[in-house]
């Protein structure tokens, strides 16, 4: 009896872990758009920051669940053609100093709390995103393309005790609701 308790329980652990599989860091992809708002918003820039997913696994398994964490430093603030290279790096300078003070604050994690079929090939997905040393519940749509997982989902900045930069006393600063898009590539399981 014992024996076949035990047999068990590995068998349902190997079925659990081969539902388990890595995030393809180097297909994956994380992008922020940071927009802008203000009196004089036409004299200021709008960015794109992508985010390099460090680690993270998906298991499509029932329940499914999904986790990744960025390492907040490693945050880039693309190029912007009409940026001077001057502004382009007092930007990338202020977004990890004042923004996201990485040095205190070094990880972004997420992790799924919950994931729901609302279609074919589409998910609601709701989890809890740290961010700024601070957790708040995230959600969002996402749909199968190819062989990613895609979707976008909106955050407040105020929400995780971050003050969006202001210039000029406020009549050019960033907007509070940041844009997430990203694309989720599943890695292969190793050994299969």
């Amino acid at each position: 009896m014992r024996l076949g308790v035990l047999f068990l329980i590995v068998a349902l652990a190997t079925v659990s872990r081969a539902a388990e599989k890595p995030i393809d860091i180097e297909h994956s992809t994380l992008r922020v758009h940071v927009g802008k708002s203000g009196l004089f918003s036409a004299a200021g820039h709008e960015h794109w920051v992508t985010a390099p997913i460090a680690e993270g696994s998906i298991d499509d398994g029932q329940p499914a669940h999904i986790w990744f964490r960025v390492a907040a430093s490693k945050l880039t603030v693309e190029p912007d053609k009409g940026l001077p290279a001057t502004d382009q790096a007092q930007v990338q300078r202020g977004m990890q100093s004042k923004v996201l003070e990485s040095e205190q604050f070094p990880e972004i994690k997420f992790n799924s709390t919950s994931i729901q079929p609302s279609g074919d090939g589409a998910w609601a997905v709701r989890g809890d995103l740290t961010l700024h040393g601070q957790t708040r519940p995230a959600s969002s749509r996402v749909r199968k393309q190819a062989d990613a997982y895609v979707g976008r989902c909106q955050i407040k900045q105020t929400d995780f005790g971050i003050h969006p930069i202001k210039v000029g006393g406020g009549v050019v600063k960033v907007q509070d609701e940041l844009e997430i898009e990203f694309s989720i590539v599943p890695g292969q399981v190793s050994g299969h």
